[in-house]
C-alpha cells in the first residue's frame, strides 16, 4: 500500500497508508488527519481539503485541472504547490508523497 505523510501546520507528522486509487483526501479522512475538513466529500466543490504538495513530489502529483484551479481561488493562502487533496489519486508512483496541511481551510 502506498504511504502518505501529512505534516500539519504545527509540524506534527501523520504517516498513513492509502489504498491505490483512493484520493489523498479519502486517506486523510479515514485516518482522521487534523486540518483536512473535506466538507463536500471529495466533489471538488469546497476547497476544504487544500494541501501543499512537497516540492519533491509536485511533478509526480501533477498540476490542477481547470476545475480544481477554480476551486483553489476559495482556498486559504494558495501557493504554487497548492492542490485539493480530493483530486490527487494515490498510486505506487506516489508512494511516500509528503503534503503539508495549511494553518486553516477556506
Amino acid at each position: 500500500m502506498p504511504k502518505i505523510t501529512f505534516i500539519t501546520a504545527d509540524g506534527a507528522r501523520h504517516d498513513v497508508e492509502a489504498a491505490s486509487g483512493a484520493t489523498v483526501m479519502e486517506s486523510a479522512i479515514k485516518h482522521m488527519v487534523p486540518g483536512i475538513e473535506a466538507e463536500c466529500g471529495g466533489a471538488c466543490a469546497c476547497a476544504t481539503c487544500h494541501v501543499y504538495v512537497d516540492e519533491e513530489w509536485s511533478a509526480r502529483a501533477g498540476s490542477p485541472d481547470p476545475m480544481e484551479e477554480d476551486m483553489l481561488d476559495f482556498a486559504y493562502d494558495v501557493k504554487p504547490n497548492s492542490r485539493l487533496s480530493c483530486q490527487i489519486k494515490m498510486s505506487d508512483e506516489l508512494d511516500g508523497i509528503v503534503v503539508h496541511v495549511p494553518e486553516r481551510q477556506a
